[in-house]
């Protein structure tokens, strides 16, 4: 896949019991936290027609994408500015736009004052039907791929589906617009951790992403045709103390003329049920790994915890 030598597994090898599939995911995210998913049934004209409406959406004049903003939310929904995520311990924001689409429900389902209603640009068309059919497609491919870890863990196969049915999903559609000139230490996404449990991305075009290996190296992760990259995030390191590392990664400036080009991306960033607690598995604590979280948290004040760190809220 890369520098970074990834594992690339097809998920067509998973047949709903541990096996092959399960351990070599189960070794990737103990090795490097990150792995690459094939055969994964999200067609190409799919993903190209997702890319279509984002990128139009983002070349509308900025007084017509800034009033997609809801203030005060966190960037829940809708339209975030260029220049208001910063990474947690960063000293400025990230070179970067965004837009989230959340987890569409049907009426007394969920817990409506924390899963709001999506906004929709009026000024894009097919918008929200390109957007939704994307968002549905991940998030079916997470929860499989959840199952497959469930198995590993010595779980239920279906331990995670209770857990993640109303969870505050995100598939965020990323605009990085060419860098034209920046404020010193700005970057495009500075180093991180991802906050959910997993993270599914649909790669950019452009180079830029890189990972923090265990050895404290960091190396690009470039995507390959067919292959989503899906990686452990906090709430995932946190229910399994750390068996399940959060890998660190960024979105670095290119160099010379890379950088007068805009760069896309599109991670659809799996969380739990807002009411599910992150509790220590229990198999996961041993006399030689302590339970680093004895007390527990529920995944949405978590949320909120780590969205105040990086200045959404």
């Amino acid at each position: 896949m890369s520098t970074a030598d990834i594992p690339v597994l097809s998920i067509e090898t998973f047949d709903g019991q541990r096996g092959d599939f399960s351990r070599n995911l189960s070794k990737a995210w103990r090795e490097f936290g990150f792995v690459g998913i094939r055969d994964h049934g999200l067609d190409d004209e799919l993903i190209e027609t997702a890319y279509g409406v984002f990128k139009a959406f983002f070349a509308l004049p900025a007084d017509i994408k800034q009033s997609y903003h809801q203030p005060g939310t966190g960037g829940a929904r809708g339209y975030t500015g260029f220049g208001v995520e910063q990474a947690k311990d960063h000293s400025v924001p990230d070179l970067k736009e965004f837009w989230h689409v959340g987890r569409e429900l049907s009426a007394g389902e969920g817990d409506t004052d924390i899963l709001k209603p999506n906004l929709w640009p009026e000024q894009v068309a097919g918008f929200r039907e390109a957007a939704l059919a994307l968002y549905g497609a991940l998030d079916g491919l997470g929860a499989r791929i959840l199952s497959a870890l469930a198995l590993e863990l010595d779980l239920p196969a279906d331990w995670f589906s209770s857990r993640i049915d109303r969870g505050n999903s995100i598939l965020r559609a990323i605009h990085y617009p060419p860098i034209e000139s920046a404020v010193p230490g700005a970057v495009r996404a500075a180093r991180h951790e991802d906050i959910n449990l997993i993270t599914l991305l649909i790669g950019s075009r452009e180079q830029g992403l890189e990972i923090l290996t265990r050895d404290e190296r960091w190396v690009p992760v470039s995507t390959l045709p067919g292959t989503i990259v899906v990686n452990v995030g906090d709430m995932l390191q946190r229910l399994t103390n750390h068996v399940y590392p959060s890998t660190t990664h960024r979105v670095v400036n290119p160099a010379g003329e890379a950088a007068r080009q805009a760069r896309y991306s599109i991670p659809f960033f799996l969380h739990p049920n807002p009411d599910c607690l992150l509790e220590t598995l229990p198999q996961c604590v041993s006399e030689d790994r302590p339970n680093r979280y004895p007390q527990a948290i529920t995944a949405h004040d978590f949320l909120m915890q780590r969205l105040r760190e990086i200045k959404l809220i």
